[in-house]
């Protein structure tokens, strides 16, 4: 069950075709500079993540521990997975977990924590990160 809305970060992102993986497309998103809140604390977002078409015509996709959020007493770095899909105007929506990790006081009640997320991105590359306690 969703919990609390813990936060909203937005920006712009680019992207960039990476080799075929068993004749499907996979890609690499940047989002740098977003900006946002997170657990009530003013952030800026960066990561890098990938994401591959699966059999079914879904994408799987992964941050691996390459994500920094940061605010102004320290730094957070996270981790995320999830499945998405291309949206009918030609940007993509994903739904999945992210897990975060920080000393920062104002960021430190998300360790230990799952957080659910929507991360949607216009056709431009303008994204929206929505993210949510998961009880």
């Amino acid at each position: 069950m969703l919990g609390e809305h813990l936060g909203s970060i937005s920006g712009s992102t680019s992207m960039k075709v990476l080799p075929a993986l068993d004749g499907r497309p996979n890609f690499e998103t940047n989002a740098f500079g977003l900006t946002g809140t997170l657990a009530g604390a003013e952030v800026t977002s960066s990561a890098t993540y990938s994401a591959s078409m699966r059999a079914d015509g879904s994408f799987y996709g992964e941050c691996p521990n390459s994500g920094v959020i940061m605010a102004a007493d320290g730094v957070a770095t996270f981790r995320a997975t999830g499945i998405g899909s291309p949206t009918a105007d030609g940007g993509f929506s994903f739904r999945g977990v992210v897990y975060f990790e920080s000393a920062a006081p104002s960021l430190s009640s998300l360790n230990g924590m799952a957080v659910a997320y929507e991360w949607d991105v216009d056709p431009d590359g303008g994204a929206r990160w929505e993210l949510w306690e998961w009880n």
